[in-house]
Protein backbone atom coordinates (compact mmCIF):
# COMPACT_ATOMS: atom_id res chain seq x y z
CA UNK A 1 0.00 0.00 0.00
CA UNK A 2 1.02 3.41 -0.80
CA UNK A 3 1.44 6.38 1.79
CA UNK A 4 -1.99 8.40 2.66
CA UNK A 5 -0.04 11.09 1.54
CA UNK A 6 0.41 9.48 -1.87
CA UNK A 7 -2.83 7.90 -2.33
CA UNK A 8 -4.35 11.55 -1.08
CA UNK A 9 -2.47 12.81 -4.37
CA UNK A 10 -3.81 10.17 -6.72
CA UNK A 11 -7.37 10.95 -5.50
CA UNK A 12 -6.84 14.80 -6.25
CA UNK A 13 -5.11 14.25 -9.77
CA UNK A 14 -7.86 11.90 -11.08
CA UNK A 15 -10.87 14.34 -9.92
CA UNK A 16 -9.13 17.32 -11.55
CA UNK A 17 -8.44 15.29 -14.28
CA UNK A 18 -12.47 14.71 -14.28
CA UNK A 19 -13.32 18.64 -13.33
CA UNK A 20 -11.21 18.69 -16.71
CA UNK A 21 -12.49 16.51 -18.73
CA UNK A 22 -16.27 17.75 -17.83
CA UNK A 23 -15.12 21.55 -18.77
CA UNK A 24 -14.12 20.68 -21.82
CA UNK A 25 -17.29 19.02 -22.55
CA UNK A 26 -18.88 22.05 -21.77
CA UNK A 27 -16.90 24.02 -24.35
CA UNK A 28 -17.17 21.57 -26.96
CA UNK A 29 -20.91 21.11 -26.58
CA UNK A 30 -20.40 17.57 -25.64
CA UNK A 31 -22.35 18.72 -22.54
CA UNK A 32 -25.38 20.35 -21.49
CA UNK A 33 -24.73 23.11 -18.60
CA UNK A 34 -27.40 22.29 -16.55
CA UNK A 35 -26.25 18.49 -16.56
CA UNK A 36 -22.59 19.85 -16.40
CA UNK A 37 -22.97 21.64 -12.93
CA UNK A 38 -24.75 19.07 -11.31
CA UNK A 39 -21.88 16.69 -12.11
CA UNK A 40 -19.23 18.78 -11.54
CA UNK A 41 -20.53 19.47 -7.67
CA UNK A 42 -20.59 15.26 -7.36
CA UNK A 43 -17.01 15.27 -8.49
CA UNK A 44 -16.20 17.42 -5.75
CA UNK A 45 -18.07 16.12 -2.98
CA UNK A 46 -16.26 13.03 -4.08
CA UNK A 47 -13.01 14.13 -3.65
CA UNK A 48 -14.06 15.39 -0.41
CA UNK A 49 -15.49 12.18 0.58
CA UNK A 50 -12.74 10.05 -0.48
CA UNK A 51 -9.54 11.93 1.20
CA UNK A 52 -11.75 12.67 4.30
CA UNK A 53 -12.17 8.21 4.21
CA UNK A 54 -8.77 8.38 3.15
CA UNK A 55 -7.54 10.74 6.57
CA UNK A 56 -9.93 8.22 8.86
CA UNK A 57 -10.08 4.40 8.31
CA UNK A 58 -12.42 2.82 9.46
CA UNK A 59 -11.61 1.39 13.17
CA UNK A 60 -11.33 -2.67 13.75
CA UNK A 61 -10.90 -3.24 10.07
CA UNK A 62 -6.80 -4.50 8.87
CA UNK A 63 -5.54 -1.34 6.49
CA UNK A 64 -4.45 -3.51 3.86
CA UNK A 65 -8.38 -4.31 3.49
CA UNK A 66 -9.50 -1.49 3.94
CA UNK A 67 -7.42 1.14 1.79
CA UNK A 68 -8.12 -1.95 -0.81
CA UNK A 69 -11.77 -1.18 -0.72
CA UNK A 70 -11.55 2.15 -0.66
CA UNK A 71 -9.26 2.26 -4.10
CA UNK A 72 -11.93 -0.36 -5.46
CA UNK A 73 -15.06 1.91 -4.60
CA UNK A 74 -13.04 4.80 -5.88
CA UNK A 75 -12.08 3.40 -9.15
CA UNK A 76 -15.90 2.50 -9.53
CA UNK A 77 -16.87 5.73 -9.00
CA UNK A 78 -14.73 7.64 -11.13
CA UNK A 79 -14.89 5.77 -14.03
CA UNK A 80 -19.17 5.97 -13.42
CA UNK A 81 -18.67 9.50 -13.25
CA UNK A 82 -16.69 9.70 -16.35
CA UNK A 83 -18.85 8.01 -18.62
CA UNK A 84 -21.39 10.58 -17.26
CA UNK A 85 -19.40 13.52 -18.82
CA UNK A 86 -19.60 11.91 -22.25
CA UNK A 87 -22.91 10.25 -22.38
Amino acid sequence: MANKRTLKKTINLICDELLVDCIAAIHYGVQHRDNTTALLLSIIRMQDDFIARVSHPEPGMPPKRYYGQLRERFSAQASELLDQVYL
